[in-house]
């Protein structure tokens, strides 16, 4: 309908649907949600207004109408006027806390005693181009408060007051930084599945794990592993292959256990332990083949034999220590035992449970887990198990003599059919997912299926599921890489029945959640690792590198203002440097420009093959008449990378065990599932015969990789292990 003419030449209308978009967009911020980004090419791009409505809808805002949305606005800023603390306040040691003006505020230490806050002097300075980093300062929070000198890190409370008026709110007091790996060191990067031994059940798991830490620490002087995702996956087949797209975050996967290394095996009956025995026959002549890893294969005859080792009685310092893991994990462990026994019967997508079972503290839900008691049990015997064998693969590779050891990954979220999805059902944003607007690699976008958190419920939650979740990934581990790093900043939404590119990203108290990560690291005395590749505000790495969260250089990423391959003493000092990701086709392969063909294969390009193979054919000869201007031989591309890495100031060097053996095939093709086998390739080397763990010492192709990073190319640990024919075996 036409609006009536304005003095400006404008209409009514016109006026009425622009003070409605600045309503929209400005509730929009409120929420943290972007209505503009930069893309993957450095060019503005606008959000779809849908998408924006869809978003705000998603975080419990009504948008059916302008009105709506003005009244919106006016009830968030009527609560936060009111509020004299944040939901949750996290401070970082030498910092202020951020209140409500004139108000009194106090601490309460987890020791009980109190503490009184004094105004600060000034008001801290707003940092430009940056998001609110906490809750406090998303709430509008100016006022700040000195926290005494010495103030214990630690989980405390904080009090205020003003008149009538008072609020408490949990508080953490972080470190500023994270820890610091001291001496500069590289390690191997594995895909521990496709790790396979002649002892291991079609797949590698902890045992293979253990053995890899151990001879690569003595032999090589490694100083960590750095592995995918443990997280676990469906209780019964079938088992979705990708460690991203977990069930859990919380727990571990029961696929990684070694059966044979359950304490309770070595005091079974030998028909026990013949039963397991003919179970993992067939499972390990499936290891020496380079079939793909049939993770339904594996678990079928894993969970037959850790069913028999559950009805082995326990001795008492056993059932004393089962006992202790129990209290100690509390509510969680039962959770999620109980989802895994409600999944084998239901299947794993709890939403097509039966509706009475959709609410975790329901009495149908209570039943059930009293009916199906003994399959609870046996999840919660799972993950006591899972927690001994990574506590004994931790404790080997520090043994080695690692300076890390394990480096645990952490996936972005988890399935919305899940276990954590269940659980904590109230904290994830309906009708969302996560991805990726489109990238270079990606130039559709990606939609990964995985809900995520909602910013202000888990605030509000005190983020007790974040922290729990760390804290399970940390408890063994020497480091933590967080995938996709932007997880702690800001993730790119996709509205259900939308494509990846029509999504928005939506902010998350970053603080907060670093003030979280640093606490738990610090507690387990693990470095952070942020995989911050691809479409990144500048400002995130600022804040890892002022926080001390080492990001991730890529070889292949790493370009010049020119996008020439950066000189080595460019790259940054406080990353992990590698030549490619699990993402990326190994060495051979991006050679070969097998991810080409494969996409195209696929159906995954948006410009003709012959122009994908043209620019990588001048990249390709821009890297050589680099590496060649180095002094370096550009013949054996996988031992100049290599040397090239060592050459920069990175303080960690991470070698795929891929490049290592000479394997072509990707792991993993984003933008699809089962087009191709993604997650399923076991390692071989380039002439795609099967690798073992057993053959890794005489593996004649590994001196070319890891020779570069563990001596005189600027790598400060010494060749221990190695030889002209490769690395030494064990005496």
């Amino acid at each position: 309908m036409a609006g009536t003419g304005t003095e400006d030449g404008g209409t009514v209308g016109d006026d009425i649907v622009a003070a409605g978009t600045e309503d929209l967009n400005a509730l929009a911020a409120a929420y943290g949600v972007e209505t503009s980004y930069t893309d993957w090419r450095g060019r503005p791009a606008d959000v779809p207004e849908k998408t924006i409505k869809a978003v705000l809808g998603a975080l419990g805002a009504d948008v059916s109408s302008p009105e709506a949305v003005r009244r919106e606005r006016e009830r968030i800023d009527r609560e936060r006027r009111a509020r004299l603390l944040p939901p949750t306040a996290v401070v970082f040691a030498g910092e202020d806390l951020l209140a409500a003006d004139d108000a009194e505020v106090w601490v309460e230490l987890a020791t009980g005693q109190e503490l009184r806050l004094v105004p600060a002097e000034s008001a801290p300075s707003e940092v430009t181009g940056r998001p609110p980093a906490t809750s406090a300062e998303a709430a509008g929070f100016r006022a700040a408060y000195r926290l005494p000198p010495g103030t214990p890190l630690g989980r405390h409370r904080v009090r205020a007051r003003r008149g009538e008026r008072e609020e408490v709110a949990p508080l953490l007091v972080a470190p500023s930084r994270a820890p610091d790996p001291g001496a500069r060191g590289w390690g191997l990067m594995a895909q521990l599945y496709s790790v396979r031994s002649s002892r291991s059940w079609g797949m590698g798991d902890l045992a293979d794990l253990r053995e890899l830490a151990a001879w690569s620490g003595r032999e090589l002087d490694a100083g960590f592993v750095l592995v995918n995702p443990l997280h676990a996956g469906e209780p019964a087949p079938p088992v979705r292959p990708s460690p991203y797209l977990p069930m859990s975050r919380r727990y571990t996967s029961p696929l990684y256990l070694r059966p044979e290394d359950v304490p309770e095996y070595a005091t079974a009956g030998p028909e026990t332990r013949r039963r397991i025995e003919e179970l993992a026959a067939p499972r390990r002549a499936r290891s020496r083949t380079a079939d793909e890893i049939d993770r339904d294969a594996a678990w079928t005859a894993k969970r037959a034999a850790l069913e028999l080792l559950a009805e082995v009685p326990l001795a008492p310092d056993r059932a004393a220590a089962y006992a202790a893991f129990r209290t100690r994990e509390g509510e969680a462990l039962t959770a999620f035992a109980t989802w895994s026994a409600l999944a084998e019967e239901h299947g794993s997508h709890w939403p097509s449970w039966p509706a009475e079972l959709h609410d975790p503290g329901s009495p149908a839900v209570a039943a059930e887990r009293e009916r199906r008691a003994d399959r609870v049990e046996f999840h919660r015997r799972l993950q006591w198990w899972l927690d001994e064998q990574l506590g004994a693969v931790q404790d080997a590779a520090r043994e080695a003599g690692m300076d890390l050891g394990i480096v645990h990954d952490l996936a972005v979220g988890v399935d919305p059919g899940g276990a954590d999805a269940w659980a904590y059902q109230d904290l994830f944003a309906p009708g969302m997912s996560v991805g990726a607007p489109p990238d270079e690699f990606n130039q559709r976008g990606q939609d990964w299926g995985q809900p995520p958190w909602h910013p202000q419920r888990l605030a509000a939650a005190g983020y007790a599921p974040y922290r729990e979740m760390l804290r399970h990934v940390l408890r063994h581990a020497g480091g933590l890489r967080l995938d996709h790093a932007m997880q702690v900043f800001r993730l790119w939404w996709v509205p259900r029945g939308a494509s990846p590119a029509e999504g928005t990203y939506v902010s998350y108290p970053y603080g907060d959640l670093l003030g979280e990560l640093l606490y738990e690291a610090h507690e387990a005395g693990a470095v952070v690792i942020g995989e911050d590749l691809g479409t990144v505000a500048e400002y995130m790495r600022d804040v890892f590198a002022e926080r001390g969260v080492f990001g991730t250089s890529m070889a292949w990423f790493e370009r010049d203002e020119k996008g020439a391959p950066l000189p080595p003493e460019r790259w940054r000092e406080l990353c992990l440097a590698t030549v490619a990701t699990h993402d990326m086709p190994p060495i051979e392969g991006y050679l070969n420009g097998d991810h080409i063909a494969l996409r195209e294969r696929l159906g995954l390009l948006t410009r003709p093959a012959a122009e994908e193979y043209g620019e990588l054919a001048r990249f390709l000869g821009e890297w050589k008449e680099l590496l060649t201007a180095l002094g370096l031989d550009a013949a054996d591309m996988t031992a100049a990378l290599h040397a090239f890495l060592a050459r920069t100031p990175a303080r960690l060097l991470g070698v795929s065990l891929a490049d290592a053996v000479g394997e072509r095939r990707t792991q993993n093709q984003p933008g699809t599932t089962d087009e191709y086998p993604n997650w399923r390739i076991p390692l071989a080397d380039a002439t795609g015969d099967p690798v073992l763990l057993d053959d890794l010492p005489r593996h004649p192709r590994l001196p070319a990789a890891i020779v570069p990073v563990c001596q005189g190319e600027g790598g400060s640990r010494s060749t221990a292990g190695t030889t002209d024919e490769g690395p030494r075996e064990r005496s």
